[in-house]
């Protein structure tokens, strides 16, 4: 049965940009395949925040990998999530951790990581990574053996 939650906002919809960081944008519908693990991955190659300090934009590419549970992120309102940090202030290893406390808080996933691949700035590019699984879970020992395994 492929169902589709009536409370989507933007889905199918003109939905303006967030001139702001806002969170609140983010929808989750119904996942239809609850018993069964499967990957689901985002590539966002055009994210943008300001750096806190000098205010200058700094670009990245946001990989997003997750195990749903019960609820999975509708990706219009992801899209638009991720533009609402253009003018938002953070650096990098704050936006990767802000987007996976966001996204865990929205969805409960049963494992998510978010990796920031960003463009190089004064010489140095940054590639901030970070993980969840769900606490006493087989996902919790997946979080943590990625994150002993991490390569760059």
């Amino acid at each position: 049965m492929n169902r589709i939650d009536d409370n989507l906002q933007a889905l199918g919809r003109k939905a303006p940009i967030p001139s702001t960081y806002a969170p609140e944008v983010l929808e989750t519908f119904e996942n239809q395949h609850p018993k069964r693990d499967y990957w689901v991955e985002f590539l966002c190659p055009e994210f943008t925040a300001l750096c806190p300090i000098t205010g200058q934009p700094d670009f990245a590419e946001i990989r997003i990998l997750y195990i749903p549970d019960r609820r999975m992120v509708e990706s219009k309102s992801l899209k638009l999530y991720l533009f609402s940090f253009r003018n938002h202030g953070e650096f990098h290893e704050d936006c990767v951790n802000t987007i996976l406390n966001d996204l865990v808080a929205l969805m409960q996933p049963r494992y998510i990581e978010v990796k920031g691949l960003f463009v190089p700035r004064g010489g140095i590019a940054i590639h901030p990574y970070v993980n969840y699984g769900q606490p006493g879970s087989r996902y919790e020992q997946l979080a943590q053996q990625r994150m002993a395994q991490y390569q760059m």
